[in-house]
Parts: C-alpha cells; sequence; structure tokens
C-alpha cells in the first residue's frame, strides 16, 4: 500500500501529504469554513493513491482541522489564531501566520531564530512552504542579497518519558512513544535539508542549525526572532486516535502543535513594557537551558 512507502524525508507518504495539508490550513491557504480540494485533485498533486489522501483526511479530521461529510467534501474548522497587541507589517488583508513572521523575519540581512517546541514539524512545514514561495516567485532575482541565518532548536530528549502522546492503554505506550520520536527525527532532518536547498538556490546567502536537547517535556512552544520578537503558545491536551504507520487506531492524549493559540510579543525602546519584558524573559530562559541543561 504507497501509504507505507517511505518518502524523501524519511515517513511516510501518508506523513507527508498530512503535514502539507496542515500547513496549508495553518497559513490559510484553506481557509476557516473554506474547503480542500477533492480527494482525486489531491492524489494527483501528491501523486499518491487516494487511499494515503483518506487516511490523512482521517487524521485532519481527528485532530480537528476539518469535518467531513460524504458529498460535501471536507470543511476546514479549525485554524491556527495569533493575537498580538502590536501592530504588524504585514500586507492588508494577509493572513497572520507562523509562515508571515518566518518570511519577514528572513526579509532581515541577518536572521537570529530560537525554537523550543515538541517537534519540528510546524516549523519545518512553514519553510518548506516558504522555499516554494520564493522559488515560484523567483525571489533571487528581486533580492540579490540574500540573509545569513542561525537557528537553534531546543527540543526534549529523545530518551525522556513525555506525557503527550501517551497511548491510553499501557500496551499501545511503545508504539505510540516510537511515532513520535520518528516524527520528530523525521522533521528535524527534513529542517536541514530545506535550510540546504535555500541556501543552495541563494535564497539565504550561508545557514547554521544547531539542535539541542532538554530533559523538559514541552508546556508551550516559543519562537523568538532575533531577540526582539515572541510568539509563544501553551500546548492543549486533547484525547484523540492517533493513526499508526500500520493503518491501526490508537486511542490516545496528544497535543496539535501547528493549532496552538501563539501570542506576539515585541521588544520596544522601552526596557519596562510589558512586550520589553516579556521578550527579555523568554531569551533569557532560552538561554538560561541552551547553555546549562540542554545537550
Amino acid at each position: 500500500m504507497d501509504a507505507e512507502r517511505v518518502g524523501e524525508g524519511g515517513g511516510t507518504e501518508f506523513d507527508r501529504v498530512a503535514g502539507v495539508l496542515r500547513a496549508r490550513i495553518a497559513d490559510e491557504t484553506y481557509p476557516l469554513n473554506g474547503t480542500l480540494p477533492p480527494q482525486r485533485a489531491l492524489a494527483d498533486e501528491f501523486g499518491v493513491s487516494r487511499d494515503t489522501v483518506q487516511r490523512a483526511i482521517r487524521e485532519l479530521t481527528s485532530e480537528g482541522w476539518i469535518q467531513s461529510k460524504r458529498g460535501s467534501g471536507s470543511r476546514v474548522i479549525r485554524t491556527q489564531r495569533i493575537e498580538s497587541s502590536t501592530p504588524r507589517g504585514v500586507k492588508p488583508g494577509a493572513p497572520v501566520t507562523v509562515g508571515s513572521f518566518i518570511e519577514q523575519a528572513f526579509n532581515l540581512p541577518e536572521v537570529d531564530l530560537d525554537v523550543y517546541t515538541l517537534t519540528s514539524e510546524s516549523l519545518n512545514m512553514h519553510l518548506k512552504m516558504l522555499y516554494d514561495k520564493w522559488v515560484r516567485d523567483r525571489r533571487v532575482e528581486s533580492h540579490p542579497t540574500p540573509p545569513r541565518v542561525k537557528l537553534r532548536l531546543l527540543l526534549p530528549a529523545e530518551d525522556l518519558e513525555l506525557p503527550y502522546p501517551k497511548a491510553r492503554n499501557a500496551k499501545d505506550d511503545s508504539a505510540v512513544a516510537e511515532r513520535h520520536l520518528g516524527i520528530a527525527r523525521e522533521h528535524t532532518s527534513s529542517l536541514r535539508r530545506v535550510l540546504g536547498n535555500l541556501q543552495a538556490a541563494k535564497l539565504v546567502e550561508s545557514f547554521d542549525l544547531e539542535v539541542h536537547h532538554v530533559r523538559l517535556p514541552p508546556a508551550f512552544k516559543v519562537y523568538l526572532f532575533n531577540e526582539t520578537e515572541a510568539l509563544f503558545g501553551p500546548y492543549v491536551v486533547d484525547e484523540r486516535p492517533i493513526v499508526l504507520d500500520s493503518g491501526k487506531e490508537i486511542e490516545a492524549l496528544d497535543v496539535i502543535g501547528l493549532g496552538a493559540t501563539l501570542t506576539h510579543h515585541v521588544r520596544d525602546d522601552d526596557p519596562n513594557s510589558s512586550g520589553s519584558t516579556f521578550v527579555d524573559s523568554m531569551q533569557l530562559w532560552f538561554d538560561s537551558l541552551w547553555d546549562l541543561l540542554s545537550v
């Protein structure tokens, strides 16, 4: 069955399709209350069978992103929210997404991005979409001076017993843990390839990706941009079926990282403002974990 075929990132074709669909929902390529393309069209686009697309649709349904009805297609019922007290220079009417923040950061000559997260799935997917967009728009012709990128990625230790994802039935715990570890490794490896592709296409001048692990289960995710901006979002635990590569569904506790509501904070000229205080404290916190607790 082609859903079990190993894709470029090291995961299955099912993982690849589900990941791209999640990212498109998160950046509102498929907007709230809009519908996904027909399954046959998605199968043709991704070069997979309809069985693989159907599995991806079931996964997104179980995660609460979409609602599927026979004859009516798959409708988006949830997207990622970013709440900001500071207006930001995005185009009027454009969705404010993690992808839009990353793209604006990559428009600067120097990019320092620190990320603390459960996996690098959403970061990887947004960078993939940014790469595709810039190649499609022939960005290198209009931006002859690409940025230099430094990315520090902080993940939980691979041998750490996490509270989520976790099977409701103890006998399924090892299978769920192995699935999570495979996802984390796959997206981290893919992230390095995507940055390499950006450099090869002369869309970034250079990149430095460092990955450290810390013995803490993430209760939230945080993105820190150039020590001046932060995106912060707590993980909300939910009970849902997890689909293994074998096709077996397991009831589990999990969190939906791509769908976490994020708050946006900006460091300004007032060191005592709420934005400056938040960004400075989160940067200090990240640096302390990186320097003293991570390996």
